[in-house]
């Protein structure tokens, strides 16, 4: 079992368009609408694997709930004030995206409180718990460092992931959890100065595993992942995709993959060849589609190897 905590849930509608024009009357060519938010994004990966996961969050009752049980995951709500948010990207053809997000719901102390609770009750038979994505109005920048104190109170030999960023993404690091994953934006503002190189990641995420974290997985777009571990360090990077249909949630896929397959027994290497895989996969989807092992392509990633130390980032989306 994975339990996914998303405190800041939302529906995510995306509608296709030939162009993006200011002032303009846009028709749609497509449209769609998927349960989001980046833990939701990561337990949807893992149902369409077969894999069990269980999805907390504050609010995402009515449509956001049905969603989440027809794709094959238990949806656990706590009490959260207003009504889950919607998302709306707007993608063109060659897979440049517009998104509007709405704040979502904002949450008392109290309705914090309760939100962290029930990560504990729940973490007991979970290998890994998964605290994603943004802190919702009302709540400390602290959420994510006190889930995962909650997650380790709850079940005590269950592991703890975080992706998140900014200040949550700081003090989220300060409790140590077993892995964090950044794309590059987030571990430069994290570090405190530019990573133009790999080697600049490299010396980054050494920085940050010698404060107590595990793992660190960092997304690096069309540059591909890295993960560097107590066992070791690999990059790889998969096959140039040609038809980009939406970049949203392919960071939220990458984290599922590794999961997926170091859940599995995988090396951390061959996790990361994976958790490529399924991001490049992400990214040849419409709107916030998640792939399933249909879509995967293991043999488009390069395998991994030791980071390449003067590849240049400063050109690639993270």
């Amino acid at each position: 079992m994975v339990v996914t905590v998303t405190p800041n849930p939302s529906l995510d509608r995306t509608v296709e368009i030939p162009a993006l024009t200011r002032g303009a009357v846009l028709r749609a060519t497509a449209h769609r609408v998927d349960p989001g938010g980046k833990g939701v994004n990561v337990s949807r990966v893992l149902a369409r694997f077969g894999h069990p996961t269980l999805a907390v969050m504050p609010g995402g009752t009515g449509e956001l709930a049905e969603l989440l049980r027809a794709a094959g995951i238990q949806p656990v709500s706590t009490p959260a004030r207003g009504v889950t948010r919607v998302n709306t990207a707007l993608v063109e053809p060659d897979g440049t995206t517009t998104k509007v997000n709405e704040p979502g719901v904002e949450l008392a102390a109290t309705e914090v409180d309760v939100l962290v609770d029930t990560v504990a009750v729940h973490a007991a038979p979970a290998a890994w718990v998964v605290s994603a994505g943004s802190v919702p109005r009302g709540a400390p920048d602290d959420l994510h460092a006190r889930i995962v104190s909650a997650a380790r109170r709850g079940g005590p030999g269950t592991r703890v992931a975080v992706d998140t960023s900014g200040p949550a993404l700081a003090a989220a690091v300060a409790a140590c959890p077993d892995l964090v994953k950044p794309n590059v934006a987030e571990l430069a503002e994290l570090v405190g100065h530019p990573l133009p190189r790999l080697a600049d990641v490299l010396a980054a995420t050494d920085e940050i595993r010698a404060g107590g974290v595990g793992t660190v997985l960092v997304s690096m777009g069309a540059a591909g992942a890295l993960v560097a571990t107590a066992e070791g360090t690999w990059h790889c990077a998969a096959e140039p995709v040609t038809a980009v249909r939406s970049t949203v949630g392919a960071g939220d896929s990458t984290l599922a993959g590794y999961l997926l397959a170091r859940t599995s027994g995988a090396s951390p290497a061959d996790a990361l060849v994976h958790a490529v895989a399924c991001g490049a996969a992400a990214v040849g989807l419409p709107g916030t589609a998640v792939p399933g092992p249909a879509d995967v392509d293991i043999t488009s990633v390069k395998p991994a190897s030791a980071p390449p130390e003067s590849l240049d980032l400063t050109g690639e989306a993270s």
